[in-house]
């Protein structure tokens, strides 16, 4: 199995804290969120890992080199941010023989067992299946309504008027039937410009574990003191 890894953002509201060093090797309770994220894959049976890199490239390439624990990985330095969309694209060959492959958001802080949704995912097999969580402010994320069987009927990205409170998670299975629908403009992002086209042919998993966004301060102070780390 075979999973991206999006780690390429600047993280500039996590400043001072990135100003040097990136937003994929902050410390949860002492922990880069990087490593919780190895041990993630691991247990999930993920073996091949694609990282981007953009910010602080050298020091994730070392961090690497010495954590990897099994893990076939594959690192891409983008010079020109290439957008969420644009990373998965611009890699297709990566995955060219895969049927389903993970698309994870190296910001996300989360205890969920992945192998779940995967699961959830196989016994119906959309174009996508996409975590979701409820948040108390929808309208800075990607805004999702779905039916009674769990088909996701309209996608939103940061919407003015959120008709939800239920939204992306940044856990995402994508299949060829996504990559099909990346528009060739660059920079290109899931949220804008490909999720929404796949209404009707993507699945929600509404996930109860824990799940944070640490991409701002406040999320990620709060991520010091409520973190419970992964199950044994």
């Amino acid at each position: 199995m075979k999973a991206f890894l999006l780690a390429a953002g600047h993280g500039t509201r996590l400043r001072p804290l990135t100003d040097n060093l990136p937003k994929c090797l902050v410390p949860i309770r002492g922990i880069p969120i990087l490593d919780i994220w190895l041990q993630l894959c691991r247990r999930a049976a993920i073996t091949d890992l694609f990282v981007n890199l953009n910010a602080h490239a050298a020091s994730v390439r070392t961090a690497l080199r010495h954590h990897k624990n099994g893990l076939k990985i594959r690192l891409s330095e983008e010079q020109i941010l290439l957008g969420s969309a644009g990373t998965l694209r611009a890699n297709r060959d990566w995955v060219t023989s895969d049927s389903e492959f993970w698309v994870l958001y190296s910001d996300v802080l989360t205890t969920f067992e992945l192998s779940k949704m995967m699961a959830f995912h196989r016994s119906r097999r959309p174009a996508a299946t996409i975590g979701l969580y409820q948040v108390k402010d929808p309208s800075r994320c990607g805004v999702v309504l779905f039916d009674s069987q769990r088909v996701v009927r309209e996608f939103e990205e940061k919407p003015v008027h959120p008709k939800s409170n239920w939204v992306f998670s940044g856990l995402l299975i994508a299949t060829p039937e996504l990559l099909d629908a990346i528009p060739p403009q660059s920079p290109v992002d899931l949220g804008f410009h490909v999720l929404p086209k796949l209404a009707g042919r993507m699945l929600a998993y509404p996930i109860s574990d824990y799940l944070l966004d640490i991409g701002t301060m406040e999320n990620y102070h709060t991520a010091q003191t409520t973190w419970p780390g992964i199950p044994g």
